[in-house]
């Protein structure tokens, strides 16, 4: 959420916001909510202390009215009672006004409210604009060498699969098959599209990526390991801005209404703001993450706060018919290994860490021996949340053209992605920390916060098995990932 006090002052900032990431917000309707529901709370507020006013005031006058009533008699007694009942009144028709204007209030808040929720975070000035992810730019690309390369060779993208290694790859659908690494027909059997199940060794290198990347991120970086929820309430779905910009990719489980698990929701306003108990099944353990402080004030001195998790993921890839349909890249379940940051409000402390971020993801892929590349999202690919994103898509051999003979000329795929949300998940969260030191009292702020994907699996199986598949149809484990295979060198 953003800083309203700032669409007040800056309203050009965010209507430049809204065009450069191709959002449609009525920036205008907004405004106008706001001033009316500030004049309406002037005038609630206005009346409240006119009528504590003359209530002190009549005070005295109810007392000494009350005491002539009981000495009068006849016509003077009856004035003095009408009188009475007049000063009375005073304060219950101020009442009848507070009431109406709070009236007021409450039918502004709900669609003042929701626009709020919809205003995107304006991107950063050096994020290159552009309307989808066909304007991103590449940073730059890492080819591993031959002391780090699939099988003990280098690898160059820029040839060839059969120049770099002397023959023909099969893609990762062709390899899981012919080694038994996975079921897909079960899969599709037992849950439908994009369903699969991991079987053998494929189950034992899945679990061997997640857990090699969690020792990375726990063990040698310092990340604290936690365990979060991947069922939470609609509060954590808002607060961390995955709704209502993407209630569309969450599976929804009703709390009133049944219990079979369905897709989609409602869009009434009762729900943006929570107040149903329905629970939702989260794409990414950001969601945990992140909600663990909703509404909670932290030290200064215990910030930064770093995260990680491992968790199931669920996603209904709405939107995405007809791509990658068949295979591991684009499926409704999967496992990833997660990174958070909860920092100070400082913008450069936020960049940094950014940068740092990434260079975990990177040391991570470089020991794999996959080849990546970096991309720094247009403006129209940041999505409603971001003020910066840089995609880490791998280098997979079985992507890309198919050309005439039946090989792929191969391609990057999306394997991570690290944000930069300064503190707009964290007002919507209610997350803030206070300046001052030890027992300090200073003002509260709201935090900044960023996340950026470790490892997700069994998306990073493709890479890993194109890349280091052998001539004999084997695949050569990659030697970090052997200690967490029993020490196994080979598949196949």
């Amino acid at each position: 959420m953003i800083d309203l006090k700032d669409l007040r002052e800056n309203p050009g900032k965010y209507r430049e916001g809204c065009r450069k990431k191709g959002m449609a917000v009525d920036i205008d309707r907004l405004l106008a909510l706001d001033e009316q529901r500030r004049t309406l709370a002037t005038q609630r507020d206005n009346l409240r202390a006119e009528q504590g006013k003359v209530e002190k005031e009549i005070g005295p006058q109810i007392g000494r009215l009350a005491g002539s009533i009981k000495k009068a008699e006849g016509a003077e007694r009856a004035k003095l009672e009408a009188e009475l009942e007049a000063l009375k009144a005073r304060p219950a028709s101020f009442k009848t006004q507070v009431q109406e204007l709070e009236t007021r209030l409450q039918g502004l808040e709900p669609e003042l409210h929701s626009l709020l929720l919809t205003v995107p975070l304006p991107p950063d000035a050096d994020v290159p604009v552009g309307t989808s992810s066909d304007d991103n730019v590449e940073i730059r690309r890492w080819n591993p060498g031959a002391d780090k390369g699939p099988c003990g060779c280098a690898f160059d993208t820029s040839k060839s699969y059969e120049q770099n290694r002397g023959f023909r790859p099969k893609n990762h659908i062709d390899l899981v098959r012919d080694l038994g690494l996975a079921d897909f027909e079960r899969g599709v059997k037992m849950a439908g599209t994009r369903s699969y199940v991991l079987t053998g060794d494929g189950m034992l290198l899945h679990q061997a990526v997640l857990k090699y990347a969690f020792d990375f991120m726990t063990l040698r970086n310092g990340f604290k390991a936690m365990s979060v929820p991947v069922l939470v309430r609609e509060e954590a779905m808002v607060g961390t801005g995955f709704f209502p910009a993407g209630r569309e990719q969450a599976y929804h489980i009703p709390e009133s209404g049944g219990t079979a698990l369905q897709s989609g929701a409602g869009t009434s306003t009762g729900q943006e703001t929570g107040a149903t108990q329905d629970k939702y099944l989260t794409g990414t353990g950001e969601v945990g993450l992140m909600a663990l402080h909703m509404g909670e004030i932290l030290r200064e001195e215990d910030l930064p706060l770093k995260y990680t998790t491992v968790s199931t993921c669920f996603r209904r890839e709405a939107g995405a018919a007809g791509k990658d349909t068949a295979g591991l890249y684009r499926i409704h379940q999967f496992d990833k290994v997660e990174q958070v940051v909860i920092c100070r409000a400082d913008e450069a402390e936020s960049r940094a860490w950014h940068k740092k971020m990434i260079g975990y993801v990177e040391e991570l892929l470089q020991s794999l021996g996959l080849a990546y590349r970096l991309l720094q999202c247009c403006t129209g690919d940041l999505g409603v949340k971001n003020a910066d994103m840089i995609d880490v898509e791998s280098w997979m051999p079985g992507r890309g053209e198919v050309l005439k003979d039946g090989s792929t000329t191969g391609a990057y795929g999306e394997t991570h992605s690290a944000s930069r949300l300064y503190d707009y998940q964290c007002r919507r969260l209610n997350m803030r920390y206070r300046a001052g030191g030890e027992g300090g009292k200073g003002a509260t702020t709201f935090c900044h916060s960023l996340n950026n994907t470790v490892l997700a699996s069994p998306r990073v199986l493709i890479p890993i098995l194109e890349m280091w598949q052998n001539q004999d149809g084997s695949v050569t484990v990659p030697p970090v990932l052997r200690p967490y295979m029993g020490g196994k060198e080979r598949i196949g």
